[in-house]
């Protein structure tokens, strides 16, 4: 029996596996699941230590513990992967909204509906079933395999970092593999070669020192509510272009082979359109939309408030408006730039009656990576033996700050050899894993390090 044979025969208690872990509700943003997150490192670091790797620990940092596992008995000659993923999941509200409970998790036809099937436990525990096939069969993998799982991407993995580059030799590797992203359909993968960067920054605007009676200085105090909305209607034209002097002066521009690339990729715009819940796309003329959503940088308003917003009427002129405003980055943008820039030109088109406070709350660098590396190879070779069909290459629309990290502090690129399908509705309720993509996943990755040895620069 080889480990393909291996992965087959052991599916249903592979599926049993992951329908404990994703039982845990391991929530990073609230404090009352720590007990969680220790005990879904622990029940990660057990299977580890189960699936043959000689060294599995659970390693505190300044927040939630990152597990660590590695097994390098194929030697200094082979190559050695270093595989990513996160434990932690988002909070499940709304409950009413789950047809089935969060961390209950229920399989409906070929699909499992759980917090985190998708994002990112179930496509994780992909490679943790990949080694333990070559344990049963080979005896070890093909390659020098190194895990770190992390409890914090959902809160923006503050102590990632820092553990990354404490730990910066224990972490050598040639490459890295992350699975949480997805393909194009059920049938047909894709490859992510590049991710957007982020920043968000929290706006606050004062006017009066207290709330005010509308009626008595309404027309002779400036309303900070209507400042802001003057102000945040300055940073983007009708066409989507961010009017924010500089901000474009590092946008590496899209080439005619780049562009070529991404077209290939099947796309159905009525299909689009059903899935976001709109009657027409918008934004940058001369760019499509997968161009816009991918290869190209966004400003978006996530929330404002401010003022009176309980039932019924109160005829406050308020004291404080507040905004939250995230920017999508691609290469080359620097986030600490972008945000100086933000502030800039919120202090400069701010009315002069009002004072303007601009926070930074997180960043992420955007990453992109070579798409004819051995790794990315094997990656291409291992999706068509298993799917039939070679992957389409694509850019990601969103960010996963780690990429970029692995690559300034252990100097490696990543590959991101997703599973998961458009439609699992991550971070919403419903979220799901389609399984045949979870049993298609444990054997891309045992094709995966059985080639990437045989791949050469």
């Amino acid at each position: 029996m080889d480990a393909i044979e291996y992965a087959h025969a052991n599916q249903a208690r592979f599926l049993a596996e992951l329908i404990d872990l994703l039982s845990i509700p391991s929530i990073s943003a609230q404090p009352e699941h720590k007990p969680d997150m220790k005990r879904a490192a622990t029940w990660l670091c057990e299977k580890l230590l189960a699936a043959g790797c000689p060294t599995a620990e659970v390693m505190p940092t300044a927040g939630h513990p990152v597990v660590y596992a590695e097994w390098l008995a194929a030697g200094p000659v082979a190559p050695t992967i270093l595989v990513y993923g996160h434990y932690d999941v988002q909070p499940p509200d709304p409950l009413n909204e789950w047809r089935t409970p969060p961390f209950q998790p229920a399989a409906v036809g070929d699909d499992l509906f759980a917090r985190g099937a998708s994002d990112d436990k179930g496509q994780a525990y992909v490679h943790v079933k990949a080694v333990e096939a070559f344990k049963e069969t080979a005896g070890a993998p093909p390659v020098n395999v190194k895990c770190i799982f992390e409890g914090e991407e959902e809160i923006g993995s503050p102590s990632l970092a820092p553990f990354i580059r404490e730990h910066a030799d224990l972490l050598a590797a040639d490459v890295a593999v992350i699975s949480d992203s997805h393909i194009l359909d059920k049938d047909t993968p894709s490859v992510v070669y590049a991710l957007r960067g982020l920043t968000y920054v929290e706006v606050e605007v004062t006017g009066p020192d207290h709330d005010l009676h509308s009626g008595i200085y309404g027309g002779a105090v400036c309303n900070p509510i209507n400042a802001l909305c003057r102000m945040i209607a300055k940073l983007q034209d009708d066409e989507g272009h961010i009017a924010i002097p500089g901000f474009y002066d590092r946008v590496r521009a899209l080439d005619a082979d780049e562009r070529a690339e991404l077209a290939k990729a099947p796309f159905d715009r009525e299909a689009w359109l059903a899935e976001a819940g709109v009657k027409a796309d918008w934004g940058e003329l001369g760019y499509t939309i997968v161009e816009r959503t991918t290869a190209r940088p966004t400003l978006d308003v996530n929330g404002i408030w401010g003022g009176y917003i309980e039932p019924g009427a109160k005829t406050v002129l308020p004291g404080k408006a507040f905004a939250k405003i995230s920017t999508r980055l691609v290469p080359d943008q620097d986030p600490a730039r972008i945000t100086q820039l933000i502030r800039d030109y919120l202090l400069e088109i701010a009315p002069p009656e009002v004072s303007v406070e601009v926070r930074s709350l997180h960043s992420a660098d955007s990453a992109i990576v070579r798409r004819d590396s051995p790794a990315m190879q094997a990656a291409f070779q291992a999706y068509a033996e298993v799917f039939g069909k070679e992957p389409i290459f694509e850019r990601g629309g969103g960010s996963i700050p780690v990429v970029a990290t692995l690559q300034k502090v252990l100097g490696i690129e990543t590959i991101l050899m997703g599973f998961g399908l458009p439609d699992d509705r991550l971070h919403s309720p419903n979220e799901k894993l389609h399984l045949p993509n979870f049993y298609k996943g444990i054997e891309t990755v045992i094709h995966f390090m059985e080639m990437l040895p045989q791949i050469e620069e």
